[in-house]
């Protein structure tokens, strides 16, 4: 009988555990151990109880004064979880004893306000302030975003004087898609941080709805990164806010599984199941939590089962929906009043303490309305509503991606040397020594995969780090890169670039797993929360970017204007029309330059492994941190006239646009071709086969965003006496370039010019699955092109 019942209130009470599903013995002997010397109880002494008590107090009265005071206003309340607010309390104050030194977290909207006024210490006459609409104008920037999506930064003072950072990452409505975000920031921090064990100082959080944690494949995608050596922060506290609905969609309309948690049995996390009404027992299972993350580095789940006091939104009537369910919430004692009746019954606290607490932070909240209904209320300008642009970069702003030639020349020796008990394979050994001898002759033979690695190298040995990750990368889908070298018959492995000299910076390849959404997010969670580091992120094929389009929408386009949150992130996307169908040739390139606007980001197709070079360069040495999409190339890695010398890259320089450099005499052009990427050899090679190379000019523009208007112009002026312009593109009318360029070149041309289109017809496919089709379509635009 003891036994039983001593189970029982170990694992039957309101604190339940899955546990048994680990397949680590020493995990799971952990846990037993820690929760049945307990009987999965807290052992709390009255001045934590009063901690307690005080943050479920402000949880609740902040949300009620809100609710009082701006009704109807969408805030997306956590009325019937506010035992969130004293766990995230109590978890903060043991990370205090642990050194951690900044946490990271992530959360979709219910809640986030609370968790930034009552944890963050955002003042609350700055949140009223957003209710009143009296936002200081000096924090707009671009669009904005609404107050439940915003991010934070702050310090957490724990009660022994330790200060802790905490970032609450910006997130927009699709609810789980900064998961992935708050892991690539953490391994950014934890990457270069000091000390070797980083990943127990710098630690994500993540607060998920349930419905959202069942329903959402970004939560199985980032999960699955966990434990992958790419990826790994050693570990994530996962917080389910289980609210037992999703809108207005009941669990057994919203998931297969028993739990809102049972996904996370996928990577062997135990998970903590916690009646929200004891918020002893959620204080007992974070701590619980916080210790096996530090003790084993891996993800662990706390599912906070609670309910939703309104609607989805609090413009919203859920009693439409689920009038029984809503019937037992309206009559439901508050969390507070349950725990304030239970230290009464125990005789810890009168009723004149707790009301104390009670009257003090309401004369507090009150105090901070008036103080906020007193600001001045934000006057809407012309500057605010102008949002014109120059797409024309400051070319002076330009860095100097020059690099001297001696210091290339000792690179690419580097790159093939390789430690005498390396078991190499013998005929890659001879394709790099190939390399070393072009760089050493200044031959222009000089191909794609080795620019990039030249211009990796000169970065590394500046200091700088590179984080190279996407499905394959590390050999290059087109086996064009080997940046990772593996031994014949042994697993060994060797990086040559990170063996350039002494106190260069860390090159990190990483094949990824077989995800882009939290891949891609990861990727831009890195590059954000270190913007100095080159980060890119490289699709095995341009159009697998599909997988990704939630981050590219709601991240890298629109991160700077929503939350002033910048990027550097880069993106290579192979793109080039080959005949391989459809779903092999498009990165869609006229989806990114449609989100194109306010100088957000750069897009460039290019052409040689120079400007290539250049761009990487630029991309890392420039001042101005943007994302970068490059529509990078396929049969160009290895094309006979895609190649440049050494010379070109030690001192050259990146070019938006190329003028056509073959013809000797302007004056004999009656024809101005304008074109982007691959399509240019193939317009070489039709221009040549046709006779017309005096009177065919093709120019090419390699970078997209921001439009070089002022080179255009500079060009269509030499060539003033030419009438036809003609704009060539391999992709379908309603696709690629033309129609981002169509209105920029007809703005720019001279008098009696007009623009002309040559490419494929429009078409709902980005290309023909036949081959023969295809090169009859690529004969015909290159003609049309020629004249």
């Amino acid at each position: 009988r003891d036994i039983i019942r001593l189970l029982r209130d170990t694992y039957s009470g309101t604190m339940g555990s899955e546990y048994m599903h680990l397949l680590d013995l020493d995990e799971r002997a952990w846990l037993k151990e820690r929760m049945e010397s307990t009987t999965n109880t807290p052992n709390l002494d009255k001045k934590e109880k009063e901690n307690i008590l005080h943050k479920l107090n402000q949880a609740m009265a902040f949300e009620q004064f809100l609710h009082k005071k701006y009704i109807g206003h969408k805030r997306f309340s956590l009325e019937g979880a506010e035992t969130l607010i004293p766990m995230m309390h109590f978890l903060f104050e043991e990370a205090g004893e642990e050194s951690i030194e900044k946490f990271f977290l992530g959360m979709a909207h219910r809640g986030r306000l609370n968790i930034l006024v009552n944890i963050m210490n955002k003042p609350y006459r700055k949140v009223f302030a957003d209710f009143e609409g009296n936002i200081d104008p000096e924090t707009i920037q671009g669009s904005g975003d609404v107050k439940y999506h915003l991010g934070a930064k702050g310090e957490y003072k724990t009660s022994n004087g330790k200060s802790i950072q905490v970032e609450l990452m910006p997130n927009p409505s699709h609810l789980e898609s900064v998961n992935p975000v708050v892991e690539g920031a953490t391994r950014a921090i934890q990457d270069h941080h000091e000390s070797e064990d980083a990943a127990r100082k710098i630690v994500p959080i993540l607060m998920h709805g349930d419905a959202a944690f069942a329903g959402q494949g970004v939560v199985a995608e980032t999960l699955n990164m966990s434990q992958l050596r790419g990826y790994e922060t050693g570990g994530t506290i996962h917080v389910i806010i289980n609210n037992q609905i999703g809108f207005t969609t009941l669990p057994e309309d919203a998931r297969s599984t028993e739990y809102a948690s049972d996904l996370a049995k996928m990577i062997l996390a135990p998970i903590f199941h916690v009646n929200g009404d004891d918020p002893e027992a959620a204080v007992h299972a974070i701590r619980m939590a916080f210790e096996y993350r530090q003790k084993f580095g891996k993800d662990v789940v706390i599912d906070l089962i609670c309910y939703r006091k309104h609607g989805h939104n609090e413009g919203d009537e859920p009693a439409f929906t689920q009038p029984g369910l809503y019937e037992e919430i309206d009559i439901h004692p508050t969390v507070r009043d349950l725990y304030v009746k239970k230290l009464l019954q125990i005789g810890e606290f009168t009723e004149e303490e707790m009301q104390e607490i009670f009257d003090e932070f309401d004369e507090l909240l009150q105090q901070a309305f008036e103080d906020a209904k007193n600001d001045s209320a934000l006057e809407v300008t012309d500057k605010m509503l102008d949002r014109s642009e120059e797409d024309q970069e400051d070319r002076d702003l330009f860095p100097d991606t020059t690099y001297f030639v001696e210091e290339l020349n000792e690179i690419a020796i580097k790159l093939n040397t390789v430690p005498k008990e390396f078991d190499a394979n013998p005929k890659l050994l001879r394709q790099l020594a190939k390399r070393a001898e072009i760089v050493k002759k200044n031959e222009k033979k000089l191909d794609w995969g080795f620019a990039e690695a030249l211009a990796f190298g000169s970065l590394l040995k500046s200091g700088i780090t590179i984080r190279l990750t996407g499905q394959d990368v590390e050999r290059g889908t087109f086996s064009h890169r080997h940046a990772v070298l593996h031994g014949t018959k042994t697993d060994q492995r060797f990086t040559p670039l990170n063996n350039l000299s002494e106190d260069q910076g860390r090159f990190y390849p990483f094949n990824s797993h077989l995800s882009e959404f939290a891949a891609l997010g990861f990727e831009f969670g890195y590059s954000a929360a270190k913007r100095d580091a080159l980060v890119i992120w490289e699709a095995q094929f341009g159009d697998f970017v599909n997988g990704a389009q939630v981050i590219i929408d709601q991240f890298i386009s629109a991160s700077e204007a929503k939350w002033r949150q910048q990027s550097s992130l880069v993106m290579t996307l192979p793109h080039g029309f080959e005949g391989q169908g459809p779903e092999h040739s498009s990165a869609r390139l006229e989806r990114f330059l449609q989100l194109c606007a306010e100088d957000n980001m750069q897009v460039m197709n290019l052409t040689t492994p120079d400007q290539y070079f250049h761009a990487l360069r630029k991309q890392t040495l420039q001042g101005t941190k943007k994302p970068l999409v490059i529509m990078s190339p396929k049969s160009l890695l290895r094309h006979p006239k895609a190649v440049c010398n050494v010379d070109q890259l030690a001192n050259g320089k990146f070019r938006p646009l190329i003028p056509d450099e073959t013809t000797t005499s302007k004056k004999e052009v009656k024809r101005l071709v304008f074109c982007s990427g691959k399509v240019y050899y193939d317009l070489l090679s039709g221009r040549e086969s046709s006779g017309k190379e005096k009177s065919v000019a093709i120019a090419r523009v390699e970078q997209f965003y921001p439009f070089p208007d002022q080179d255009v112009t500079t060009l269509l002026e030499k060539y003033s006496n030419v009438e036809e312009i003609v704009w060539c593109q391999e992709e379908p009318r309603n696709m690629g370039g033309w129609t981002f360029v169509s209105p920029r070149f007809t703005k720019l041309l001279q008098s009696g010019q007009q623009l002309e289109y040559a490419g494929r017809q429009a078409s709902a496919s980005p290309a023909t699955g036949q081959k023969k089709i295809h090169e009859a379509e690529q004969e015909q635009l290159v003609k049309t092109a020629i004249g």
